[in-house]
């Protein structure tokens, strides 16, 4: 029972994370509405401001809000932009996730900010 609403919940969570790209790709086409490019910043605003409709700092309800509110505004946005041109979009961010990751790039940015931070204390110890 518990695995599987964790694996609900984490193809939820996918969905939703393509469903973001496909919305911020929809918002730089033309043939999107007006309305739903206008809302699109609206939450994707709410989404990164720091002010909130109830502050943070409040335990577990002020991240409730954002837990409820953008994926409601994203899923407003979705249904506002035609169904065609959003499947080409998701489909468009289905293949940007699928991308190979390389890992010797990670390593090797991860040794530079080690090398960075090791000549900084060199510098200033």
């Amino acid at each position: 029972m518990t695995t599987r609403l964790i694996y609900t919940a984490k193809q939820r969570v996918r969905t939703i994370k393509r469903d973001v790209h496909a919305v911020w790709l929809a918002a730089r086409d033309s043939r999107t509405p007006w309305l739903a490019k206008v809302l699109a910043l609206a939450v994707a605003a709410y989404a990164v401001s720091p002010i909130d409709l109830i502050p943070d700092f409040i335990p577990v309800l002020g991240y409730l809000d954002d837990l409820v509110i953008v994926p409601l505004g994203i899923l407003l946005v979705v249904r506002l932009i035609p169904p065609e041109l959003m499947a080409e979009h998701r489909e468009a961010a289905a293949k940007a996730t699928e991308r190979p990751v390389s890992r010797f790039a990670a390593g090797l940015i991860i040794a530079l900010w080690i090398a960075c931070a090791a000549l900084l204390a060199r510098a200033f110890l």
